[in-house]
């Protein structure tokens, strides 16, 4: 879930070489994904949130000093069934009246490979913000006079408890879904500047 997520392009400062000043890059949101999976019983459902934007300003010479923020609509949750989007969207969970956005801020990145890293910054869902890490990987060849690219985004499983999100005593068990939910992000992102 979030996640959120395009944090990615941070590393771009760490490898590519040379930049007359900061590279500001935004979210494509029809060619990105922002997804979940949660095991549910002996099924697992997928979800998604078709809606969302970001912004990404690198700074190649003082890659510490780039930052990303992102906004995720949890109104447009999608999980192929309405009537369960629905009850998601409810005061029993989500409560998109009250918290109709998930946000990431990035914080400090470090480069775990050539084309490979990490993000660290914060994730407030549900009211409740929580330090994540986000383990990114570029799937697409970088150069200096690159308008677009393309990250898979990961993170570890998000805990529905840390933020909330939990329905009834009885709802949880006759529903059977799990506490842990996968996030599963693939962003492209175009250079606006």
């Amino acid at each position: 879930m979030k996640t959120r997520l395009v944090v990615s392009f941070v590393l771009l400062a760490a490898v590519g070489s040379h930049a007359l000043g900061n590279e500001i890059y935004k979210f494509d949101q029809s060619r990105s994904t922002i997804g979940f999976t949660v095991h549910q019983f002996l099924g697992t459902t997928h979800g998604k949130f078709p809606k969302f934007d970001g912004r990404i300003e690198i700074d190649r010479e003082h890659p510490e000093k780039s930052s990303v923020v992102a906004r995720i609509d949890i109104r447009s949750i999608d999980t192929g069934i309405i009537k369960r989007d629905n009850h998601l969207r409810s005061a029993e969970f989500f409560n998109v009246a009250k918290f109709p956005e998930m946000t990431f801020k990035s914080g400090r990145v470090r480069q775990t490979g050539q084309q490979s890293g990490d993000i660290f910054g914060d994730l407030t869902m549900h009211g409740v913000t929580k330090p994540i890490t986000l383990h990114v990987k570029l799937m697409s060849p970088i150069s200096n006079d690159i308008k677009e690219t393309r990250w898979a985004v990961t993170t570890e499983p998000l805990k529905r408890r840390d933020f909330n999100l939990m329905f009834s005593q009885g709802a949880e068990s006759i529903s059977g879904i799990g506490q842990t939910v996968a996030v599963n992000i693939e962003i492209e992102a175009s250079r606006v500047q």
